[in-house]
């Protein structure tokens, strides 16, 4: 059986504030999300999804030629492209590239790709001073933990909570009001916007025939990040790529909408290259680093390669019951939710975490979300077939194999069903109100006492549906 950590679950559950914190804000985003594909709003919402699925699936098939034309693309415009294998690559190139320039402060706009391979702690440990400039990823660089959420990083932090650690870590005095706050946080952001050698930002899109870093964000600091200083460095995957400036249309209209039920977000930024001469802005040096770190990998799988499609806007995570009640940070690895059941197995291997595809009631509502179709059930399925023999490889969930191989057994022979829906209905005990709430004290140490220690079910009926259907069977014959 998966061994499932409990306990770090069991202190999200009992946290009421934050409990109300979770649901207030993805109910929110639901709702907008909602509002946002209505078909009085988008009526065309599902013939976008499927060409937006379309293009994904041309851009994945065809990775190496788009790769390419992307790099000569960039380095016509006067930039430079730079691959990076891993994390360690990245930091290395960053490191060097800070010492020839003489640079130290960093300044970054969100990317979860750079959150992916830990960026700023590696980048502190060679001495450099990266900055988060989205206020959100601010916060929490702050308070030191890692994003709750994919589109909303504090998304689990009160206005209080915010309080306490700018008055901590800023020594400014306590202030709740958010605007206040975000005032503080404005003023500190900016000091460091004018003091910067580097902007690091990371890219929604890269469009192959331009060579265009596309960014989408709604506060401003992308800009900032990637015009005040005079080097600028786009971090990204390869699966970012997109083949035509005409593709970016179809993804706009679905990205905002699904991520915060914004028809377009307030600020898009396609930038091509360092400044150009008569520019009044832009930084003197461009470079993008494609990273790989794992995605050939799933890319060579065919039946999972379509996690790679995703465009990262956290609509699976709000819409997911299981998420919405553990929060992001019981999830291994910085991609949380629905997604990140299905990335991080295929980026650590199967036996990583392996109970993470099964925190999943599987109730679809992930799939039916997603604006690019990723089929995220089935991928959970599948990840579950592969530890699944993997356990039983290592001779593992004997008991568990045993007992769905009865159920199998036992559901295909309808009379003994039927029997076994009897006896079970006579041997209930009497006075739970309807509800098992535990398990008798002999099978209290068994197979089932982890997975009724979180359930209640419900007692079998004083008559099964064919013994119901029998009598009105008899009922209407007569």
């Amino acid at each position: 059986m998966i061994s499932i950590p409990h306990e770090r679950f069991e202190r999200v559950l009992a946290d009421p504030a934050l409990q109300q914190a979770i649901y207030a804000a993805t109910g929110r985003l639901m709702e907008k999300r909602r509002e946002a594909v209505a078909p009085e709003a988008l009526p065309d919402y599902q013939e976008l999804r499927s060409q937006a699925r379309r293009i994904k699936e041309h851009t994945l098939e065809n990775l190496d030629y788009y790769l390419e034309q992307f790099e000569a693309e960039v380095h016509a415009r006067g930039g430079r492209v730079v691959w990076c294998r891993d994390g360690d690559e990245v930091v290395d190139f960053l490191t060097k590239l800070a010492r020839e320039k003489n640079a130290r402060l960093i300044v970054k706009s969100k990317s979860m790709t750079t959150e992916e391979i830990h960026l700023n702690q590696q980048l502190e440990q060679r001495e450099l001073e990266p900055v988060e400039t989205d206020l959100g990823e601010y916060i929490l660089q702050l308070a030191g933990e890692r994003p709750y959420h994919i589109v909303a990083p504090a998304l689990h932090k009160t206005r209080y909570d915010v309080a306490d650690i700018f008055s901590r870590r800023l020594g400014v005095e306590r202030e709740e009001i958010p605007e206040r706050q975000t005032r503080i946080a404005r003023a500190t952001l900016r000091e460091k916007f004018l003091a910067a050698d580097i902007g690091l930002t990371g890219a929604n899109f890269l469009v192959a025939d331009s060579g265009a870093v596309v960014l989408v964000e709604n506060e401003g600091n992308a800009r900032l990040t990637t015009t005040a200083p005079r080097i600028h460095v786009a971090v990204a995957g390869i699966e970012k790529l997109i083949p035509r400036a005409q593709d970016l249309a179809v993804f706009l209209k679905l990205l905002g909408r699904s991520a915060t039920g914004q028809p377009l977000t307030v600020y898009t930024s396609v930038l091509a290259g360092p400044r150009r001469e008569g520019e009044l802005d832009g930084p003197e040096e461009f470079y993008v680093v494609l990273l790989d770190n794992g995605r050939t990998r799933l890319l060579a799988d065919r039946e999972k390669r379509e996690s790679l499609f995703c465009i990262r806007c956290g609509a699976c995570l709000n819409h997911c019951p299981v998420y919405r009640k553990i929060g992001g940070h019981n999830y291994p690895w910085v991609y949380s939710g629905p997604i990140g059941a299905i990335l991080t197995p295929q980026y650590f291997g199967a036996g990583h975490e392996p109970w993470l595809p099964f925190a999943s009631s599987l109730c679809g509502a992930c799939g039916e979300v997603c604006p690019v179709k990723i089929d995220i059930p089935k991928m959970l399925l599948l990840l579950r077939r592969e530890i699944g023999r993997s356990l039983a490889r290592e001779g593992k969930g004997r008991w568990e194999r045993w007992a769905f191989r009865v159920w199998a057994w036992l559901m295909t022979r309808p009379k003994l069903y039927e029997f076994a829906g009897v006896a079970a209905s006579a041997l209930a005990p009497e006075g739970s109100e309807g509800w098992l709430t535990g398990l008798p004290p002999v099978l209290r140490r068994g197979p089932l006492a982890a997975w009724l220690s979180q359930r209640d079910l419900p007692l079998p009926p004083g008559r099964s549906f064919r013994q119901l259907w029998r009598v009105r069977s008899r009922v209407k014959r007569v």
